[in-house]
């Protein structure tokens, strides 16, 4: 086994309870641009303090009524959406060359990961080809975004657990009017974050072929 391939077969899941969205923002821009050819890929989990966050195609328009929560215009893909406690944030931080996927194919490997998540639970869910993200009966209850830079991935996707939906009104969630929006909890699915957390590593695990991942904690990747 060559070294490239070794550090592939690595992971570090990184868990940071709930965040102020721009601290971690500005924490994924600076692993990426810092990342070099033997830098473990990662996944942060998390939870926001509530926040929208406007992609880099992100209207104003679908911005109906913020009111009192901060509006935040980020780097990723993607329209408007909503993040909040009780809503399971991953951010996905893989170098695509280094695991031979594509932008396209890890979109649809992110897809699956929620997918695989949901069905033991007898949820069906399902992608959209015109529409990225995660459907249950016509109703999200994932949403994603991704920015790529340097050939590695940052930003990731977002699932509703168990959280407040109605600040989702105040927008047109990832560009839609009118999208509904639905979380796990209400679904019989994971009730809480911890066992979507739990769920969601494991189907990345499989996903990316990783057998033991490292587990921490805290924002301070320089000091792994």
């Amino acid at each position: 086994m060559n070294a490239v391939s070794d550090i592939a077969d690595q992971l570090v899941v990184r868990e940071l309870g709930v965040q102020d969205y721009t601290t971690v923002w500005q924490a994924m821009q600076q692993f990426t641009d810092q990342r070099n050819a033997t830098t473990l890929d990662q996944l942060w989990l998390l939870e926001h303090y509530p926040v929208f966050t406007q992609g880099q195609a992100g209207k104003e328009e679908h911005l109906l009524f913020p009111g009192d929560i901060p509006v935040v215009k980020v780097d990723r893909g993607g329209q408007v959406t909503y993040h909040g406690p009780g809503q399971l944030v991953v951010y996905v931080l893989l170098d695509l060359k280094r695991r031979n996927l594509g932008v396209r194919q890890l979109v649809t490997m992110l897809e699956q990961v929620l997918i695989q998540l949901l069905l033991p639970y007898g949820i069906l869910a399902y992608a959209k080809a015109d529409a990225p993200g995660v459907y249950v009966d016509e109703a999200k209850i994932a949403s994603l975004g991704l920015r790529v830079r340097k050939g590695c991935t940052f930003h990731g996707l977002a699932l509703n657990v168990n959280m407040d939906l109605t600040p989702f009104s105040r927008i047109n969630p990832c560009g839609y009017a009118g999208m509904q929006m639905v979380q796990s909890k209400d679904l019989g699915g994971p009730q809480n974050i911890a066992e979507a957390k739990q769920q969601i590593v494991q189907c990345f695990l499989q996903q990316l072929n990783v057998a033991t991942p490292q587990h921490t904690t805290g924002l301070d990747w320089q000091n792994d």
